[in-house]
């Protein structure tokens, strides 16, 4: 049976905190699905926890185990799965603001009823900073018009602060499957690529002006903290690759210039950040990594590693010798506490 939207929630030891995921995500109704993805969890009930809401609610709610595969991992068994039009992944300590998601479900309904389906919708999301109990929400008003459809030649200027994150987007399911997403195994921080990859093969988008996810940040072992990315680089790094490898950028820039330069700022941001973290790391074999990864983008295209390297965000990460490398970390440092990114 066909749903209106697959939610795949990738599940890892989330016992402590993913019932309040899923009890917002219960809140769409019937013609929602929710994949619970239990990726190999031992050390709690997470198993058990994704059974039981699948005993319970039989018609929305399907419990996947299999053995770890990592977050990506998650994400592809959510997709090869899903019966929903559209897909959304809720990583299982975040949430969803259940009036933001009832006015999401009812535009998407009205598109299906019209027979005029999106390519992608995106809404706002918030970060909730557990270290401090503060909100930052991040909107689009100044990038994408509101209240209609719309193509890529209509985008603004997006700000440091409004890249296009996994909270943000919700793909039409197909798209996600021609264009032959699959997010590597055993790999952080590939939310960049299920975010970036299918961007060319989208037509037409959908801007909903509403606080829709909730992203919780600040956990000591979460992902995004300063000292666990500079532990797992290597993984950043797979990811960045990847995110080179996938798609000519030249030619999506002649087809369209705005995405085009959207996607270039975008891999030269995440560039910049793997760039930061080996110079963070710090040793030989790290900054030896970091000239591998910029000689290899120089390969690919040698104009293009010229102007991402030069001539913007990655500049400021790449000043030579160790009192520049010193004051690239502090730029970061200060990047860091104004946007609240990690």
């Amino acid at each position: 049976m066909e749903k209106l939207i697959t939610f795949a929630v990738p599940c890892y030891n989330s016992a402590e905190y993913m019932d309040h995921c899923v009890e917002t995500l219960l809140q769409g109704g019937e013609d929602i699905e929710i994949i619970l993805v239990d990726d190999g969890s031992t050390k709690d009930d997470t198993p058990a926890i994704c059974d039981r809401y699948a005993e319970q609610y039989p018609d929305i709610v399907r419990a996947i185990h299999q053995e770890n595969g990592g977050h990506g991992e998650g994400v592809n068994q959510g997709l090869r799965n899903a019966q929903g039009i559209y897909y959304k992944v809720v990583d299982s300590d975040d949430w969803l603001d259940v009036d933001a998601l009832h006015q999401v479900l009812d535009k998407l309904r009205q598109f299906v009823r019209d027979e005029k389906l999106v390519d992608l919708m995106i809404a706002n999301y918030v970060y909730e900073h557990v270290e401090d109990n503060t909100q930052r929400p991040v909107n689009y008003r100044n990038v994408f018009p509101v209240g209609r459809v719309f193509g890529w030649k209509h985008i603004k200027r997006f700000r440091p602060s409004q890249y296009l994150l996994m909270h943000s987007v919700i793909y039409r399911t197909q798209l996600l499957r021609d264009c032959g997403l699959e997010l590597p195994k055993h790999t952080f921080y590939v939310d960049n690529i299920f975010v970036y990859e299918p961007l060319p093969l989208v037509k037409n988008i959908y801007y909903m002006d509403v606080d829709l996810y909730r992203y919780f940040i600040g956990r000591a072992d979460q992902s995004v903290n300063e000292s666990v990315m500079i532990g797992r680089v290597d993984q950043q790094l797979r990811v960045n690759y990847h995110m080179i490898d996938c798609w000519n950028l030249r030619e999506v820039m002649n087809k369209s210039q705005k995405l085009g330069k959207y996607m270039f700022n975008y891999l030269a941001m995440m560039m910049a950040i793997s760039s930061i973290f080996l110079t963070m790391e710090g040793s030989p074999e790290s900054l030896g990594k970091k000239t591998q990864l910029w000689e290899y983008l120089r390969t690919v295209d040698e104009k293009l590693y010229h102007r991402m390297k030069y001539f913007s965000v990655p500049a400021a990460t790449n000043l030579p010798n160790a009192p520049g490398r010193k004051v690239s970390v502090g730029l970061y440092r200060v990047a860091r506490r104004i946007y609240k990114f990690n």
